[in-house]
């Protein structure tokens, strides 16, 4: 069983990155967010291809919080429909006790 969730978004920009992860990580949703270098998005969007540069974040949480985390992240983001992806992965017991510790 995993003992933390990562979720993985794009942001526009750094600005919108930061602001979402500092407001997750105030309110205990998240331990850490990793904000990522830029990267090219080459996607299908309303009929058309798009391409634009954003910025890729990794949310670190408990599994149990991730579904609030997803739903906050979603409230805060500014795209009209944010991608917000969920991996389970495994960190480790001394990883998920500070997860816990840092997180409500």
């Amino acid at each position: 069983m995993s003992d933390t969730a990562l979720l993985y978004v794009t942001f526009a920009s750094r600005a919108d990155a930061e602001r979402v992860a500092e407001t997750v990580l105030a309110e205990r949703l998240a331990a850490c967010v990793n904000l990522l270098a830029p990267c090219t998005s080459i996607y299908r969007w309303q009929g058309g291809i798009e391409r634009g540069e954003e910025i890729p974040a990794l949310f670190k949480t408990r599994p149990a919080l991730a579904l609030r985390l997803r739903e906050r992240i979603a409230a805060l983001h500014g795209y009209d429909l944010p991608v917000i992806e969920q991996w389970p992965v495994e960190a480790g017991a001394a990883v998920a006790r500070w997860m816990a510790e840092e997180t409500r």
